[in-house]
């Protein structure tokens, strides 16, 4: 089961979308509210965090260039897995709404996300799934920054090894009856395959015909011996921040769990096609991650 902790990279994740958006150049997704949501003491918290993580691998900073070693270490190993999926995401979602009308947006492991405050249109109701304390910290800072919604936003707090997806989300307010659009991005590294399918197939018990389900996932080349260094990094960090990634899994295993669930892949974007979409032909430190595919899947009809 997915195990009931405080998720550290879901945070690290949303400081490479603050970096990026405050420094980044050529901009691929500019989460321009990541920063605030995380505050100024949990910013430079993590700033230490990443620079321990990273001073523990064998590449160093130049003396005098420690700033620099830092941003360019983020551009290799975070923000080409955040930013990218992201922007796959939220373009999918706004081509379903523009489709649907009056859609729901469930987001699963929400984390610092700020979809709800950067959204527009009040049409999308925005149901966020989490663990409690990631949960409780975030909704201090909204607190504490007063940040209000275009849409109507539902905090739905979830225990995910304990908790039945579906009892919580319906007692949050979810309906069946409308058009629903689910994410579940950053999450699927840290899940066995087991789990996965499980999860997938819980998401397809509360989607209808039409519902689409968007999210990103490591292939099995992950802890191969020829996956690229900063593969072995992204997974040595992780795993040094107690949140250790999963081996992956492959395509078939992927298609299988989807098809069980009731799913058919409407987009597959791997490695290669994350390159040309998001990062073009460029060769410098952001580069998309030779092991991560993003999937847009519909829920099919009934036979």
């Amino acid at each position: 089961m997915i195990t009931a902790q405080e998720s550290i990279t879901a945070k690290l994740c949303s400081f490479a979308r603050a970096y990026h958006s405050t420094m980044g150049q050529e901009k691929i997704f500019d989460d321009y509210l990541a920063y605030d949501i995380i505050g100024r003491e949990e910013y430079a918290r993590l700033d230490g965090l990443l620079r321990e993580a990273f001073s523990a691998l064998p590449t160093k900073p130049r003396y005098g260039f420690e700033n620099v070693w830092l941003f360019e270490a983020l551009d290799r190993c975070f923000t080409p897995v955040t930013l990218p999926r992201l922007a796959f995401a939220e373009e999918a979602l706004e081509n379903f709404a523009k489709a649907h009308g009056r859609v729901q947006y469930v987001i699963c492991g929400a984390g610092m996300d700020t979809f709800a405050y950067r959204n527009a249109n009040p049409a999308i109701t925005v149901f966020e799934l989490d663990l409690p304390k990631t949960q409780a910290y975030k909704q201090e800072r909204l607190k504490e920054l007063a940040w209000k919604s275009a849409g109507k936003i539902h905090f739905v707090p979830v225990d995910f090894a304990k908790d039945e997806l579906e009892e919580r989300l319906m007692a949050a307010g979810f309906s069946m009856k409308t058009p629903t659009f689910f994410s579940l991005l950053g999450v699927a590294y840290y899940l066995s395959y087991p789990v996965l399918s499980h999860f997938l197939g819980e998401i397809g018990a509360l989607a209808t015909a039409g519902d689409q389900f968007v999210f990103d996932f490591p292939d099995e080349t992950t802890f191969s011996k020829r996956a690229p260094e900063r593969v072995r990094e992204l997974a040595a960090i992780t795993e040094s921040l107690g949140e250790p990634m999963q081996p992956g899994c492959t395509l078939d295993e992927i298609w299988r769990a989807l098809h069980e669930a009731g799913f058919a892949v409407s987009e597959h974007e791997p490695p290669s096609g994350v390159q040309q979409r998001f990062f073009g032909h460029g060769t410098g430190q952001r580069q998309a991650f030779e092991n991560i595919h993003f999937i847009l899947a519909e829920k099919q009809p009934m036979n």
